[in-house]
């Protein structure tokens, strides 16, 4: 009990300033002054992947591209959010960085929707990265970070009005847990959130440096997390978001290996050899006012 204590003291204030990047950095090699729009293109039917029936991609049909080619197609604007609530007197300047405003939020979201942005899955991102399959018009990706509650209470019914759908990165340590300065989502909480249509994926177990990983830190971080989460969902973990955005070359071999398709950065620039496992996200900054998303948009991709 002394040691989880310790542990999630020790992620309470990892969490207060998040994942430390820039949410409004702007890459010159990593961006493009293209519009956020992505054209349909005709894909090599035979790695389309498989259309299941309920209208889902089966991405395991899918060859995955050279890294060229992948490098190569338009960026989709990914999104990443951590607290969704009101800031208090206690929060610090750095920490608001990470706490969008509820209203805020909503307006965000309103916005977005009213600009005409369609809200993607992972399936349709690494079809589109690997085959050319086409999105929708404007496509985006909204992410969260760190399993806090307010993602289910707040977040998660914002933008089911639009029929927007998200992926929701779990750090297991903290499910069910009520903290000093933020409540976790429960386990019948993230199942709800799978059962809907949303994606659940794996942000290890209590957000230790993905760049200081060595013996039993990759069944720690990520096999036990994995699955945890897979007996929560009942589906297969195949997305992983690294945390504080950090990754290393070294360190990818090991999640193909335990069967991810794709991991998320922040905003430094892809790995030549590597993209899908450093995709791009933007952090949406509790500073921003929904015309400052909408340009860091249109900036960062």
């Amino acid at each position: 009990m002394k040691r989880y204590l310790l542990t999630l003291m020790a992620v309470t204030v990892i969490l207060a300033t998040a994942c430390q990047s820039k949410s409004a950095t702007k890459n010159s090699s990593a961006n493009s002054d293209e519009s956020t729009s992505i054209n349909a293109e005709t894909a090599d039917g035979e790695n389309q992947g498989q259309v299941l029936p309920s209208g889902k991609i089966d991405i395991n049909k899918i060859k995955v591209a050279d890294a060229k080619t992948i490098l190569a197609r338009k960026q989709v604007p990914i999104l990443c959010y951590h607290q969704i609530r009101n800031w208090k007197p206690t929060d610090g300047k750095v920490g608001k960085d990470y706490i969008v405003e509820v209203q805020n939020f909503k307006n965000q979201v309103k916005m977005l929707a009213d600009s005409g942005y369609h809200a993607i899955l992972p399936d349709q991102l690494y079809a589109y990265l690997n085959t050319g399959a086409s999105l929708p018009s404007k496509p985006i990706m909204f992410t969260f970070d760190d399993t806090d509650m307010d993602q289910f209470t707040v977040a998660a019914p914002t933008l089911k009005k639009y029929g927007f759908k998200a992926v929701y990165f779990i750090m297991t340590v903290s499910i069910g847990r009520k903290g000093k300065f933020v409540d976790y989502m429960s386990k019948e909480q993230i199942k709800a959130l799978s059962d809907a249509g949303n994606v659940i994926a794996s942000h290890t177990y209590d957000h230790k440096n993905f760049k200081k990983y060595a013996g039993k830190d990759w069944e720690e971080q990520l096999d036990k997390p994995t699955k945890k989460l897979e007996e929560i969902t009942g589906k297969k973990m195949t997305e992983f978001a690294y945390p504080f955005g950090l990754w290393n070359a070294e360190g990818i071999p090991q999640l193909k290996k335990r069967g991810f398709k794709m991991a998320y950065q922040l905003s430094t620039k892809r790995d030549e050899r590597d993209p899908l496992f450093t995709i791009r996200r933007i952090i949406a900054s509790g500073y921003w006012t929904p015309k400052t998303l909408s340009n860091s948009i249109k900036n960062s991709f």
